[in-house]
């Protein structure tokens, strides 16, 4: 994104007055390489052609927020890839991870992750090195660093349904992981804002492990954890939190943690979404990801977003999908967002 995107956002963000309601985008590898045609190989691995996909994507829809913005990512690998997961690659898919943490009794031997050296991370921190400041020059910024959330990755390590069987049955094994990857999180993220600069204002977690499990278990084994992590960073930060599964149980608590923005899923209604988070924070959605954004017409992505904007009047809203952008999702689908944004505000310009 732009500087100026960036201000928008942040003011958007932090609840306060903007002139026009935003439209962002999450993007990263699901997506970019199927929309350019580009081999995920050479997306991952090629500088040249990372730089040049997000700099294209950036050209063709100058009226979109993507965010985080120039993020250098492997899917989803960084993260258990510093922490002992199998990481398998393939050219036309993001890399799937094979969990290798048979035993919650082997957390203690864990090393603490050092993410300027360990898998994927160290490389990452490197391909910012190399690319930032010809990000900058061509009028760019990096405004967010972003990690995978704690339940997230223990779930990349340990294996889904073993952690969650052991929530039940060994809830003092669980707090020892998610403790070491929210540890690792942070550092991450700390090591992201280091390199990079004084650019990052802001933290972006993906977590969607969080959305199985009961409103008990949240306040259990997810609350501490998240809120630990918006704790380690200045309050007056950006703080943005991904979760496309199911966020209805715990959409009260949300806003306790210290995240400013929710980007969640479109089977929740943004109106019930808006009324229970009291205005605490800001909602990015809601247009439905895949069976809209993907399948959809471009007369039904807008009539949806138009729809959304109606249930919230346009307050602590930033226009989005329910989730990250599809796998699939073409270009005329995402100029009816930006259309329906367009024909919102305007109408907000004649009322006033």
């Amino acid at each position: 994104m732009r500087p100026e995107q960036w201000q928008i956002f942040k003011k958007a963000a932090k609840r306060q007055a903007v002139a026009a309601v935003p439209t962002a985008l999450i993007v990263d590898s699901p997506w970019i390489p199927g929309y350019l045609g580009i081999n995920h190989f050479d997306f991952f691995l090629d500088p040249e052609v990372w730089f040049q996909a997000n700099a294209r994507v950036l050209r063709e829809f100058p009226d979109v927020i993507f965010f985080p913005s120039w993020w250098m990512e492997y899917g989803m690998a960084i993260e258990p890839s510093a922490m002992g997961a199998r990481i398998s690659f393939a050219a036309d898919q993001t890399p799937s991870m094979r969990a290798m943490l048979f035993h919650l009794d082997d957390v203690d031997r864990l090393a603490p992750v050092d993410p300027y050296a360990d898998g994927f991370m160290s490389l990452a921190l490197q391909r910012y090195r190399m690319q930032k400041q010809r990000i900058f020059d061509a009028g760019y910024t990096i405004p967010v660093a972003t990690a995978r959330g704690p339940l997230c990755t223990a779930a990349f390590l340990h294996d889904l349904s073993r952690l969650m069987l052991n929530m039940a049955e060994d809830p003092a094994g669980v707090h020892r992981l998610l403790a070491y990857t929210t540890e690792a999180t942070i550092q991450w993220l700390k090591a992201q804002a280091d390199v990079i600069g004084p650019s990052v204002e802001g933290i972006f977690i993906l977590d969607d492990i969080v959305g199985f499990i009961s409103h008990e278990f949240y306040r259990k084994f997810a609350h501490p954890y998240l809120k630990q992590i918006c704790d380690a960073f200045p309050s007056d930060w950006v703080k943005v939190y991904h979760n496309d599964a199911s966020v209805k149980q715990c959409l009260e608590d949300l806003p306790d943690t210290g995240f400013d923005v929710l980007n969640f899923t479109h089977k929740l209604d943004i109106g019930e979404a808006h009324r229970r988070t009291g205005g605490r924070m800001c909602l990015m959605g809601n247009v439905a990801p895949l069976d809209l954004g993907v399948r959809g017409t471009p007369d039904q992505v807008k009539a949806a977003a138009l729809e959304v904007l109606r249930k919230t009047e346009g307050r602590n809203l930033i226009l989005s999908v329910g989730g990250g952008v599809s796998p699939g999702m073409p270009k005329a689908n995402i100029e009816a967002l930006v259309a329906a944004a367009r024909e919102f505000n305007e109408s907000l310009v004649e009322h006033r």
